[in-house]
């Protein structure tokens, strides 16, 4: 995995979403929603919500945003009425995409999904059918000038809460875990004090492709905006490498 984590990407990504904070913390309020409904409103008994939460603020969500968002969850729990669905296909090329929505209107969703990928010239194709090229990991990011740790230090903590994998990268550190063992790990990090730049459970590809013709490139793209700028998209996960 090493050489993919991507900090570059994951720093441009975040200043894009800077720039539609509002967007990501719709999408973030939509998971506490979920969370809620599912386990309860109180952060420390209900496992999911406490991860949900922790991404809300390494994505810089403000506190007092979080906990109003839980207050609505609980509030209107018996009105909350999203449902989690997934696509996969391909894009340009044959790169393989999935898309993880919550929608309160299943045929809106599919129909824009859809949409996104026939505007980019990829389809949308059965339940499975790239999945299994991708690995469910929890991964977290610390960006190397955010932490004052000594990386050997950093790295014991990690492995010693049941992490997989420790690599350093040129300006970050990346911890990969398993699914069920992601919320230990990320409680240690927080125990230490460590700053998480990223910190979720997302899919990982076992390879990745490369994109050579322009216009598959401008495709591919396209998928990916018209899906970003879909409200009910939660997460687009794929294995194309964009080029440097």
């Amino acid at each position: 995995m090493s050489g993919h984590s991507k900090f570059a990407n994951i720093k441009h990504k975040k200043e894009k979403n800077d720039a539609a904070k509002g967007k990501i913390f719709t999408r973030i309020g939509r998971e506490i929603a979920v969370a809620v409904k599912e386990g309860g409103a109180d952060v420390n008994n209900n496992s999911k919500l406490k991860d949900v939460v922790a991404k809300a603020k390494a994505n810089n969500m403000p506190n007092e945003t979080i906990e109003r968002s839980i207050k609505k969850a609980a509030g209107d729990a018996g009105s909350v009425n999203y449902e989690e669905v997934t696509y996969e296909g391909y894009g340009p090329s044959g790169i393989a995409i999935i898309v993880e929505a919550l929608t309160d209107n299943r045929n809106r969703t599919a129909a824009n999904v859809r949409n996104a990928f026939s505007k980019g010239q990829g389809n949308v194709g059965t339940t499975g059918c790239v999945s299994f090229m991708f690995d469910t990991k929890g991964q977290i990011i610390i960006d190397r000038e955010e932490c004052e740790m000594d990386p050997d230090e950093l790295m014991m903590i990690a492995l010693d809460a049941g992490a997989e994998d420790f690599s350093e990268e040129e300006d970050s550190f990346e911890i990969l875990t398993a699914q069920e063992d992601f919320s230990a790990v990320r409680e240690a990090l927080e125990e230490a004090g460590i700053p998480m730049e990223m910190a979720e459970v997302t899919r990982i590809p076992q390879t990745y492709v490369s994109l050579t013709s322009e216009q598959d490139i401008k495709n591919m793209n396209r998928i990916l905006d018209l899906l970003d700028e879909d409200d009910d998209v939660q997460e687009v996960y794929h294995n194309y490498e964009e080029n440097d």
